[in-house]
């Protein structure tokens, strides 16, 4: 590993585990086993009912008689491009930080340069840029490369029929469905036609096949877009909704959090919701309560997880904000209004008092099944002043699998650590890899959290037990944000539960943004300065913070360097209660302009 990597090299370390004296109890790793064991007869189960509700000739029962037209196109709500059209139609296909050139090839011929861009290849969502282009050439080259895929379906790579994938392609070609039926023939209507009834029944079929949670609804919402926009399919539309309402009453928490906790997710779920709405009233049917009420619940829930200058916090898989998509999104919320501040059900809490913005994570891991892209980030917090974030996370599931492995560690939060483990534990073996991914298989089970509000302070108080089996040690925090948002108090305490037999060492880490700069002064504290001159102090009289190098994560940026503030001690027989504070020193440009 080069010299650049090694702060991955060092986060996942960290991660990981330091090496110890005092090994974690095999009881424990055996105990962890079987929920893994139990995780994995539940799904069995769960396919088992799936493929009887199904029964045996599912892959060919179609309800109702097969379509013969198309008769609406739903909406695509994301922002587009015309520029990208000329680079398509060159051979130029740039995705996911890739780019490809055809030298006249067919794009589903060359070598992909990465799974991602493969994803986003065969996914269509580009087709979008073409029909901004708004050209005959740009009509012809869409419906050609719709052609081309469909002539050499049978042999795509099985990327292209992956859930996810085939539910945004399904989606994409009857939503672009005029740019590509445009001029074509009755013989190329027939064969799109005839590609879209494939798309459906496979994903049908694959229902009692897909991952629990966002695949899942994915599947069910495109497969009822395309019951909508297909004539004379009623019944198809029917099931659809009864499936997917019960979907979205299981998934969709009471706050309009996804039980994943990922705030992608709820990003990813509205972009299509939302025309699904849409088709709805299109084709004069009602939308179920179910879905107006997911929808209602989540819109709000956006605003939470956003900072001030529009970027979200990175919590639990969320990685770099595309300002296009959120600003498609929140034209469609019509209250507008302000976000919640108490979202418990979801496991966060936000803290608002003048220019100042703390978001906080006191929720437990999400179930084992929904936890492939879960951090151990318990009481981590993220911090924004103005329109400059100061304190983050380092980053989401975005980049190479060894940054995404390193992000999700307690060391790549701002939190703390006890003797460089994570709160919660992740399965690692080649085995359990196999079986169950990525997923969390042990981690905070009791966790406590109280939201004070007093003389227009907002105070959290939360704990959690997640290095309590290990080190016999549970960890709590409170933030104290004040009225006028000028002053951040924290308080991180470890509290033995039995006897230490050996001191155990706590890193307390705050990760900086790498906009921001920070320099130590001669009397102790750090001096944290953003771009528009929004100026904070760090101070802590039990521990001396020091100031270390870390990583920020970026799909647009890659690897980005930066600080980290970090306060480190020792447990024993005394245990510690570790107090610090932030305070504003200068007020930035984005201060000033949101107080006007």
């Amino acid at each position: 590993m080069t010299a650049q990597d090694a702060p991955a090299a060092r986060l996942v370390s960290n991660g990981g585990g330091a090496k110890r004296k005092a090994r974690v109890m095999a009881w424990e790793d055996v105990k962890a086993i079987c929920r893994l064991l139990g995780h994995a007869g539940r799904r069995r189960l769960v396919h088992a009912v799936k493929s009887f509700e199904a029964g045996p000739f599912s892959r060919w029962r179609w309800p109702g008689g097969l379509p013969e037209r198309l008769v609406i196109a739903p909406q695509d709500i994301r922002t587009s491009d015309p520029t990208i059209a000329g680079d398509i139609y060159a051979g130029v296909f740039a995705f996911a930080g890739k780019v490809a050139e055809t030298g006249g090839h067919s794009p589903f011929d060359i070598e992909p340069p990465s799974d991602d861009w493969a994803r986003e290849l065969h996914s269509f969502g580009w087709l979008r840029h073409l029909k901004a282009a708004n050209g005959a050439l740009t009509r012809s080259n869409a419906r050609a490369l719709v052609s081309d895929w469909i002539m050499h379906e049978a042999r795509h790579d099985p990327i292209a029929f992956e859930t996810e994938v085939a539910a945004r392609r399904l989606i994409v070609f009857v939503s672009q469905s005029p740019l590509i039926l445009e001029g074509a023939d009755r013989a190329f209507y027939r064969t799109f036609l005839k590609c879209i009834i494939r798309h459906v029944r496979r994903l049908r079929r694959g229902l009692k096949h897909v991952e629990e949670g966002y695949p899942t609804l994915a599947s069910l919402i495109s497969v009822t877009l395309a019951a909508l926009s297909l004539d004379g399919q009623t019944k198809l539309v029917r099931q659809m909704m009864t499936a997917l309402d019960a979907e979205l009453l299981r998934q969709i928490l009471p706050d309009g959090g996804h039980v994943s906790r990922n705030p992608q997710v709820i990003v990813d779920l509205l972009i299509d919701l939302l025309p699904l709405r849409q088709a709805f009233t299109a084709r004069g049917v009602a939308p179920s309560a179910a879905l107006l009420g997911a929808i209602d619940r989540m819109l709000p829930m956006l605003r939470f997880f956003r900072h001030r200058n529009g970027e979200f916090a990175r919590f639990n898989g969320m990685g770099t904000t595309r300002v296009d998509i959120m600003a498609a999104v929140l034209a469609h919320d019509d209250a507008r209004g302000q976000p919640v501040s108490n979202a418990s059900p979801s496991g966060y809490q936000r803290l608002d008092c003048g220019a100042t913005t703390l978001i906080v994570d006191v929720g437990a891991p999400p179930p084992m099944e929904l936890s492939g892209n879960a951090h151990a980030g318990c009481l981590a917090f993220e911090m924004s002043a103005g329109a400059c974030r100061f304190v983050v996370n380092c980053g989401g599931a975005e980049g190479p699998a060894l940054w995404q492995e390193a992000s999700r560690a307690t060391a790549a939060h701002s939190t703390l650590t006890v003797e460089n483990t994570s709160s919660a534990r992740f399965a690692r073996s080649g085995l359990m890899r196999r079986i169950f991914g990525t997923a969390i298989i042990a981690g905070p089970k009791v966790l406590e959290s109280e939201r004070l509000e007093r003389h227009n302070d907002v105070a959290v108080t939360a704990s959690h037990d997640g290095y309590l089996k290990r080190f016999g040690v549970i960890h709590s925090r409170s933030l104290t944000l004040s009225a006028d948002g000028t002053r951040i108090i924290g308080v991180d305490r470890l509290d033995a539960k039995r006897h230490l037999k050996a001191p155990v060492k706590f890193i307390i880490r705050f990760h900086l943004h790498p906009s921001i700069r920070a320099s130590r002064t001669g009397g102790g504290q750090v001096i944290m300065l953003a771009p528009d001159g929004e100026a904070w102090s760090f101070a802590c009289t039990d521990l001396e913070p020091m100031l270390e190098e870390s990583i920020y994560l970026s799909a647009i940026h890659g690897r980005r360097r930066c600080l980290q503030i970090v306060l480190e001690g020792e447990a024993g027989e005394d245990m510690p209660e570790i107090t610090w504070s932030m305070e504003r020193e200068a007020v930035g440009k984005g201060a000033r302009r949101g107080r006007a």
